[in-house]
C-alpha cells in the first residue's frame, strides 16, 4: 500500500493546519500542527484516514491510537480530545476524512444482503486496519481534486465504495446501526442532537429517554455504551467546549461564557473547566491565544 499512500500524500499536500475543503462533498483534509482548542471539539460522524504521522482520540475514559495502518470511525457526534504527532522523519501529520451521512449509508445498505443486527448498541467509535481496496477507493476519490468537472458524476460512486469497504470491515456494524432509524445507536444519536441543540438548558433524562422510546435505565445503558459518557457528562463536555470557544475565539469574559453555556455559578464553571483542560479558564484562554494567535496572524498575512 506504500504506492497508494505516497499518491494520497501528494494529492493532499495542499492541506492546511485546519480542516481544508477539497471541493468534494463531505471530504476534507488537514496537515501539520493543529491548534489545541480545535483538536478538543465535538467531532462529526466520520471515517478518518491518517496519511502521515499518528493521532490519538480520547472520548470519555477511552483513548484510541491510530496511524497510516489504521483508520478511525466515529458514528455519532462525540466530544473528544485529539492529539496529533508528525511522522518519525519529522514530516507533518496529514489526514483525510469523510463525513458520514446516514441517508447515504441507508441507500447503500438497500443494495446489500441483510445482516442480523445486535439488539443493544455498541461503541460509537473505533479503529480498524486499512485494506488495499479501501486505500484504492480513497486514491480515486482524492484524484477528483485535479478533475473538478468529474466530481458531480464520480464522487458519489467513490463515496459509496469507501463506505462499502468500511461496511465490509470489522467496524461495519457502526455504519449499519446509524443507518437503521429503529436501532439503539440511531436513537442515541437523536438524543445527542437534542442535547447539543439545548445544551445550555437543564437536562431532563426522563424526557430524553421517552423521546428515544427507551426506559431510563436502558437509555443510560445504551448512551454510555455508544459515547463512553453518561448523558450528564456528555452535556457537561459540550458546555465546556463551547465555553472554551467563547473565551478563545469570541473574547468573552469567564463569567459571560459560564452563563451563556448554562452554568449558574462561575465558581463551579471554573472548577469543572480546570478539571477538563488542566488550567482555570482565564489562564487557559491566555495560553491558547499566546500560542496560536501569532501563528494565525502570520498565516493570514502570507495568504494576503
Amino acid at each position: 500500500m506504500e504506492e497508494q499512500l505516497a499518491e494520497l500524500r501528494a494529492l493532499a499536500a495542499k492541506a492546511q493546519n485546519r480542516m481544508t475543503e477539497t471541493g468534494i462533498p463531505r471530504v476534507a483534509m488537514v496537515q501539520g500542527k493543529i491548534p489545541e482548542h480545535e483538536l478538543a471539539a465535538v467531532y462529526d460522524p466520520m471515517v478518518n484516514l491518517i496519511l502521515r504521522g499518528s493521532k490519538s482520540m480520547t472520548v470519555g475514559d477511552q483513548t484510541l491510537h491510530y496511524c497510516p495502518a489504521n483508520y478511525f470511525v466515529m458514528s455519532v457526534d462525540l466530544p473528544a480530545v485529539g492529539t496529533v504527532w508528525p511522522a518519525a522523519s519529522g514530516e507533518p501529520y496529514l489526514a483525510v476524512a469523510l463525513t458520514l451521512q446516514p441517508a447515504v449509508i441507508a441507500a447503500l445498505l438497500a443494495d446489500l444482503p441483510k445482516l442480523a443486527e445486535p439488539e443493544k448498541a455498541g461503541s460509537g467509535f473505533s479503529v480498524a486496519a486499512v485494506t488495499p481496496p479501501l486505500m484504492d477507493a480513497w486514491v480515486r476519490m482524492l484524484r477528483l481534486m485535479n478533475h473538478p468537472d468529474d466530481i458531480p458524476a464520480l464522487a458519489p460512486a467513490y463515496e459509496r465504495e469507501i463506505l462499502y469497504r468500511v461496511l465490509r470491515g470489522s467496524q461495519g456494524r457502526m455504519l449499519r446501526e446509524i443507518a437503521r432509524p429503529d436501532s439503539a445507536m440511531a436513537r442515541v444519536s437523536l438524543a445527542i442532537q437534542w442535547i447539543r441543540r439545548d445544551f445550555a438548558e437543564p437536562l431532563r433524562i426522563e424526557a430524553l429517554a421517552e423521546r428515544a422510546a427507551m426506559s431510563e435505565s436502558a437509555f443510560h445503558r445504551h448512551f454510555k455504551a455508544v459515547t463512553s459518557l453518561s448523558p450528564l457528562q456528555y452535556q457537561k463536555r459540550i458546555r465546556l467546549l463551547q465555553a472554551r470557544t467563547l473565551l478563545v475565539v469570541g473574547g468573552k469574559s469567564v463569567t459571560s461564557a459560564a452563563l451563556e453555556v448554562g452554568y449558574e455559578s462561575a465558581t463551579q464553571f471554573s472548577r469543572e473547566y480546570a478539571r477538563a483542560f488542566g488550567l482555570p479558564p482565564a489562564r487557559d484562554s491566555e495560553r491558547l491565544l499566546s500560542t496560536y494567535a501569532p501563528r494565525a496572524a502570520a498565516s493570514a498575512a502570507q495568504a494576503a
